[in-house]
């Protein structure tokens, strides 16, 4: 097992005495960690890129992405995955996310369900997994037993595995084909990887989603063609969308949209 001085995320923060500082000095410091982070995930440029370009075509053939993680990298997941169907007009069984303790632990801590290495893979039956399926554990200690447990079950039973971490050579890595490891360091709260970690993790999901859906034809140019018009805003953004693409007055491009339901629809 991983021990705890052998993770960077549990290595004391740079900073001390954080108590004794002002709000300005803990602002700033707080951002010159977070400046860090960027850096970070661009030197996993490339096992993002690995992991991507492995599932692009297995997504073609109908696969899905499942995000498994527990707290904050769980609620990230989740995060992720119910932002794509409004945003991109894909359903939501394209992308989901799993996070340890169900549906109470994205407001509320669950004791100790994290630790069940067998549950991760049992949440992940119940969607009734395929092969072309990618499985993405998201854990920054990188040994989170939840997550560790759905990774090594999903590939022993041949779906896609990946993960993110911010240690070097966790079990987690060890286990998945497609590891990224966004080494962002100590965090500014010693151990609170909520901060660094989890904003490299939402950064890292970002890309994954994002560059997904575009190669999924779920983006034309840079507009969200395909979004859902949940409401007013994203009304206005599509009618003004097709009056600069059909040279439409306003009226006529939000009566358009209204019918076809989506700007792709119009084109």
């Amino acid at each position: 097992m991983m021990e705890a001085k052998d993770k960077i995320t549990e290595q004391p923060s740079r900073f001390d005495h954080l108590e004794q500082m002002s709000v300005g000095e803990l602002l700033r410091h707080i951002n010159e960690e977070d400046v860090l982070v960027a850096e970070a995930v661009r030197r996993a440029l490339p096992q993002v890129e690995a992991l991507v370009e492995a599932m692009e075509p297995r997504m073609r053939r109908g696969g899905r992405l499942f995000y498994v993680g527990a707290g904050t990298s769980g609620r990230l997941g989740v995060l992720d995955a119910s932002e794509l169907p409004p945003t991109f007009g894909v359903p939501e069984t394209w992308v989901i996310g799993l996070i340890a303790g169900g549906e109470k632990a994205l407001r509320h801590a669950v004791e100790k369900a994290e630790d069940v290495a067998e549950q991760g893979w049992k949440d992940l039956v119940a969607y009734q997994p395929a092969p072309d399926d990618t499985v993405l554990g998201i854990a920054a200690s990188g040994t989170t037993p939840y997550v560790l447990g759905a990774v090594r079950e999903a590939r022993k039973n041949g779906l896609l595995t990946g993960c993110i971490t911010s240690n070097h050579n966790t079990p987690l890595a060890q286990a998945a084909e497609f590891p990224i490891e966004t080494i962002v360091g100590p965090e500014f709260v010693t151990g609170s990887s909520r901060m660094k970690s989890g904003t490299a993790q939402k950064m890292v999901l970002n890309m994954i989603s994002t560059t997904l859906m575009i190669r999924l034809g779920r983006v034309q140019g840079n507009r969200m063609v395909n979004m859902q018009l949940t409401n007013a805003k994203l009304v206005d953004r599509g009618t003004r969308m097709l009056q600069e693409s059909l040279g439409l007055s306003y009226e006529e491009a939000r009566q358009r949209l209204l019918e076809a339901g989506s700007v792709s629809g119009c084109l």
